[in-house]
C-alpha cells in the first residue's frame, strides 16, 4: 500500500466502460476504485494477471494477492490471478489466463466461500493452455541460494535478494503438484491467519497453570 507519495488516476479509454489508471499498487488500486467510481461497492475485484507466479509461501509477499485480500477486507468477491511462468526469459502467455477465464467465469465467480475468504488462481504459462484445473492447497516455497553477495566498485559487499526459483513437484496435492503437471491451481485463502489449533492448545496451558 503506498502511503508516502500521492496517487495519481486517469481516466482511460476501455471498450467495456469506464476505467481508470492508478500510479500505485494493487491495493491501492482497489482503494482509489471504492472511492473514485464505485464509492457505493462493487460486486468482484479481479486483481492481475500478475507476470508469475504466486504459489506456496510467496503469496505473503505478493502485491497481486494482496490486492484481492483488500478486496476481501472490503467485503467485496476477490480473485488474484498469475501466470506461472517458470523459465526465465520466456514470453508471459496472457491470453492463456484469459480465455481460461472466460471459459470458466460462471462458475468461478460464484463459488460458496464466506466473508473472509479470496482466491488465488495460478495458470500455466504453456502455449498448449492448462490441461484442466485442480482445488488445491498452497505448498512450500523453495529457493536456491536466495540471497547472493556482490561487491561494488569500492570493493563493499552489498546483497542480492531472490534466488532461483525450484519447482518442487514432492508436495503433492498442492498447487506446486498442480502447476507442475499443467493445471490451474486454485486455492481459496483466508484473511484469517489465526492458528486456532495452536490458540486452543494454549489456552489449555495457560488454564492449567492457573
Amino acid at each position: 500500500m503506498t502511503m508516502r507519495e500521492p496517487l495519481r488516476v486517469t481516466e482511460v479509454d476501455y471498450s467495456v466502460g469506464r476505467a481508470f489508471a492508478v500510479n500505485g499498487l494493487p491495493v491501492d488500486c482497489v482503494n482509489v476504485g471504492l472511492t473514485v467510481p464505485y464509492p457505493d461497492g462493487c460486486d468482484l475485484v479481479l486483481s492481475g494477471v500478475n507476470n508469475g507466479p504466486n504459489l506456496g509461501y510467496d503469496t505473503t509477499y505478493s502485491g497481486t494477492v494482496a490486492g484481492a485480500m483488500e478486496g476481501a477486507i472490503n467485503g467485496i468477491r476477490s480473485i488474484a490471478f498469475s501466470m506461472a511462468g517458470l523459465r526465465h526469459g520466456e514470453p508471459i502467455r496472457y491470453e492463456i489466463s484469459g480465455n481460461w477465464l472466460r471459459e470458466h467465469w460462471s462458475w468461478l465467480t460464484t463459488l460458496p466461500i464466506t466473508n473472509e475468504t479470496f482466491i488465488n488462481v495460478n495458470v500455466p504459462n504453456e502455449a498448449t493452455g492448462p490441461v484442466g484445473f485442480r482445488l488445491v492447497p498452497m505448498g512450500q516455497r523453495v529457493y536456491e541460494e536466495r540471497v547472493e553477495v556482490r561487491e561494488d566498485p569500492w570493493g563493499r559487499p552489498y546483497y542480492w535478494q531472490g534466488g532461483v526459483y525450484v519447482l518442487d513437484r514432492k508436495q503433492p496435492g498442492t498447487d506446486f503438484e498442480a502447476i507442475g503437471d499443467g493445471f490451474v491451481s486454485i486455492t481459496p485463502m483466508t484473511l484469517d491467519w489465526t492458528d486456532h489449533r495452536v490458540l486452543a492448545k494454549l489456552a489449555e496451558r495457560v488454564n492449567s497453570l492457573t
